[in-house]
């Protein structure tokens, strides 16, 4: 069949005009980046960046451990999502193959976990990291991130595992391999696209901490990048095109992840929705 050449053109162009609309933000940031402060307060801003304020804003950066916060938001976010995927996988596993008492009691329970703001258990939480020795510690907020996205994960990766047939686990058990084998080599081939989208969801719930680490960190050094812009923030001034340049630099370790594994996410989000 003959493609239409009015139908190919108009879906070029709507592609084109929905990349537009995706990428000016990315392009503004880095164009206020690249101006300087009296032009954004005086003058307005000029909608193309500037090239020779590159040395001004790299100056302005190094004032600050900006590469220290990204590997600490690097840390709490790979933490998040190694111990969301290790923990979840065993968790949806239990609650896809074994039936056992409670066991609807415990997704109900996971699922309130959803519904608690993060504001209403800074308290307590502050209390119990007093008494384990976990204040002003990059694990404890990994642990407190996994209580938030742990849940998510197990919801996802039991979907998935609800639409497996129980005779693909058959035939390993038969061949006598433990349930983490049967896990580790049957499952986990099968889930890969759910443990892809479940990954994306822990791996930005770490990415974008922000109330746990300011409230439980006091040196500055063990800030992740979304707690240092918030420092840029002056009472009198703040220093508007180093903000964008930080945030332009947060931004692209958390783009680059996704786009990596951004074509399982959506297998991986309707894995399990259907049953036929």
């Amino acid at each position: 069949m003959k493609r239409n050449p009015l139908l190919s053109l108009s879906r070029g162009l709507l592609i084109v005009i929905l990349a537009t609309f995706a990428g000016f933000p990315v392009y503004w940031m880095a164009s206020t980046a690249l101006n300087v402060n009296s032009q954004l307060f005086n003058t307005g801003q000029v909608p193309w960046p500037q090239l020779g304020n590159l040395p001004e804003l790299l100056s302005e950066l190094a004032q600050v451990p900006i590469l220290r916060w990204l590997m600490n938001t690097g840390l709490i976010a790979a933490g998040t999502t190694v111990f969301s995927l290790t923990l979840g996988s065993v968790l949806g596993y239990a609650l896809s193959r074994f039936r056992f008492q409670g066991r609807g009691a415990i997704g109900f329970l996971l699922f309130m976990t959803q519904v608690i703001p993060e504001a209403l258990i800074v308290v307590p939480l502050y209390a119990i990291f007093i008494t384990l020795g976990l204040l002003n510690n990059l694990w404890g907020l990994v642990l407190a991130n996994v209580g938030f996205s742990l849940p998510v994960a197990a919801f996802i990766l039991k979907g998935a595992m609800d639409a497996i047939p129980y005779e693909v686990e058959e035939s390993a058990i038969i061949d006598n391999c433990p349930r983490l084998g049967i896990l580790s080599f049957v499952i986990f081939p099968l889930i890969a696209p759910s443990l892809a989208a479940a990954a994306v969801i822990s791996f930005f719930a770490g990415w974008n901490e922000f109330l746990f680490a300011a409230t439980f960190l006091m040196d500055r050094e063990l800030w992740p990048t979304s707690v240092g812009l918030a420092s840029f923030i002056g009472q009198y001034e703040t220093p508007l095109s180093a903000v964008m340049g930080a945030a332009l630099v947060f931004s692209i370790p958390a783009v680059a992840f996704f786009l990596l594994v951004q074509r399982k996410i959506v297998a991986g989000l309707t894995s399990g929705a259907v049953k036929g």
